[in-house]
């Protein structure tokens, strides 16, 4: 049996409540038994509990943030009662959508509160979508009349978006879907973006990569919408033509754990599927580690920019590049960076700046 957990997310009016119908749908219809956690914050506030009825903010927010937790908990225990091959729990909001409602030092309240951290509440699910307010490029289509808990005007809906990306950023499996076409069309960019997460009907990705001028990590420190994570990357033995690498990846002392099979197909397109770990299968599969391969050791800044999510990872052996990377689902799409990135050239291609020949260098 396996079993993903995602977030659906968004700004107000993004679409979640008709894209959730769509999930249903389309992947029933592909043998998933689909789970539907409803969104916290709406069940507390139709209910008269509300960051304004109750004593302070913080006070509200520690409610909703245990509440989602036993929530999920409860949705997974009995997903695992329930002996089918393919379930799918999707999250109405997830953890981390709570941190767009709290200052900082609200947030570690309530983090205190649960005793988790935050790298361990947003990386528990597997991925992550966000659904881009309709407040951003589909004006005309924002209302506030179906949602009993929703009172934001277009210019706080934008803010709000804006402040959800950030509060995402840093997950390995974030996705933005925008408001570049229409709503029919957004939600099936969705559906695309979840069939390609999934592995369904091939776990086929398009990945872009360039080679950059080294960033400056002072920007990329004080910038909202970037997060730094440390990773370690180890290569184990794969027949020819084939990749398997497990890989550590976390901060402050906190970590999570993934092996990934790769296979490249031509130009972008590579087949891919990539599964968590508990920390004892990461330490027991290091003893087949590659002994050709050095255990690569970077830092990643996971950035938001433009509606795309950048992966920016620093080597220790370079000292005046790195390598920025992106994750896209058209070939042909143009890929916009922030004017702080300087890039150098196009590397996708360039099998001397894959993550398996930098392994390989002495």
């Amino acid at each position: 049996m396996r079993t993903y957990k995602i977030v659906i997310t968004g700004g107000p009016c993004a679409g979640k409540t008709t894209a959730m119908s769509w999930i249903q749908n389309h992947f029933s219809r592909m043998g998933y038994t689909v789970l539907f956690v409803p969104e916290t914050a709406t069940e507390l506030i139709s209910g008269g509990v509300a960051p304004w009825t109750c004593g302070t903010n913080l006070d509200y927010q520690k409610c909703q943030v245990k509440l989602q937790l036993v929530k999920e908990q409860l949705f997974e225990q009995a997903a695992a009662t329930m002996g089918k091959d393919k379930i799918l729990i999707v999250c109405d909001r997830g953890f981390m959508d709570n941190k767009a409602y709290m200052t900082d030092e609200e947030f570690d309240e309530a983090l205190a509160s649960v005793g988790g951290t935050l790298s361990e509440m947003r990386d528990q699910y597997d991925a992550v979508f966000h659904l881009v307010t309709a407040a951003k490029g589909a004006e005309e289509f924002y209302t506030l009349e179906n949602n009993a808990a929703r009172y934001e005007t277009v210019e706080e809906a934008r803010a709000l978006d804006d402040k959800l990306i950030a509060c995402w950023t840093g997950h390995p499996h974030f996705r933005i879907i925008d408001n570049s076409t229409d709503f029919e069309d957004k939600l099936k960019r969705l559906i695309n973006e979840m069939i390609s997460f999934l592995g369904e009907p091939e776990p086929i990705s398009m990945q872009r990569k360039y080679l950059i001028e080294y960033p400056d990590v002072e920007w990329l420190e004080k910038n909202p919408y970037a997060r730094k994570v440390d990773i370690w990357q180890t290569y184990i033995k794969a027949p020819l033509g084939e990749e398997y690498r497990i890989r550590k990846s976390g901060e402050n002392g906190h970590y999570t754990y993934y092996e990934n099979a790769k296979k490249r197909i031509d130009g972008l397109k590579r087949l891919q599927q990539e599964r968590r770990l508990t920390e004892d299968q990461y330490v027991d599969l290091l003893r087949s580690a590659d002994p050709e391969l050095k255990t690569i050791e970077k830092t990643r800044y996971y950035l938001s920019y433009d509606r795309q999510y950048f992966q920016i990872d620093l080597y220790d052996f370079w000292e005046d590049q790195a390598i920025a990377e992106i994750v896209v689902s058209d070939e042909n799409a143009p890929v916009r960076f922030p004017d702080e990135i300087k890039v150098i050239k196009e590397v996708t291609d360039d099998l001397s700046y894959k993550n398996i020949a930098l392994a390989s260098r002495k």
